[in-house]
């Protein structure tokens, strides 16, 4: 299994491509690579997901990227991302059975997490990352209080990230944001990864590790 969190140390932008169609949905996640987007994920919600996940799956093997299936909520989606080719899989919440299936299957598993008792579950069910949403609900001074009982545990802020609100969640301790919608206008993807280019961000104080 690929970890999630070595894939965003140098690069910590998470791309999410929901209900896109597939010719466009390559494109964008091209376009977001060459500007060094480090990880990419296709929500499994209809037929044409799944046609989407397997052509970015083809396309990030030629560049070395890792790519994933999002809002896995059922082993049966578990299944499909296996199928596709997902590398690793993200969901909304914390699902023993979608945790222990991904990770049988070879997927390295990112589960959704709003209180310290999920991160607690996530952490005893072998899951070392999670996904810290609604992010921008939950706020960045929420990533920093958590930081403290668990500084072992990576956390991706996912839900309403843009390029206003990204550098005040590294900075609290996330270890990567996930941007949707806002990286199809190609002036967002430019700010946000200026912003979180190695070069651009602080030496000390980004997280807790």
């Amino acid at each position: 299994m690929i970890d999630l969190r070595s894939e965003l140390r140098d690069s910590p932008l998470m791309l999410i491509l929901r209900g896109i169609e597939p010719g466009r949905a390559v494109a964008i996640a091209r376009r977001a690579w060459t500007a060094g987007v480090g990880l990419v994920e296709v929500p499994l919600q209809s037929e044409q997901d799944a046609e989407v996940l397997e052509l970015l799956v083809q396309a990030g093997a030629d560049l070395g990227r890792a790519v994933g299936a999002g809002t896995v909520v059922t082993t049966d989606i578990a299944a499909r991302a296996r199928d596709a080719g997902a590398q690793f899989t993200v969901a909304p919440g914390v699902d023993p059975d979608v945790v222990e299936a991904s990770h049988r299957w070879g997927m390295t598993h990112l589960p959704g997490v709003g209180s310290g008792t999920d991160i607690q579950q996530a952490a005893r069910l072998g899951c070392s990352m999670v996904k810290v949403f609604p992010a921008a609900a939950l706020g960045a001074s929420w990533v920093r209080a958590m930081r403290g009982p668990f500084p072992g545990i990576g956390m991706v802020a996912t839900g309403g990230m843009s390029s206003q609100n990204a550098r005040a969640f590294l900075d609290a301790g996330a270890d990567a944001v996930a941007v949707g919608a806002a990286l199809e206008d190609p002036a967002e993807l430019a700010a946000l990864t200026d912003l979180l280019s190695p070069r651009s961000r602080p030496e000390t104080g980004r997280n807790i590790r």
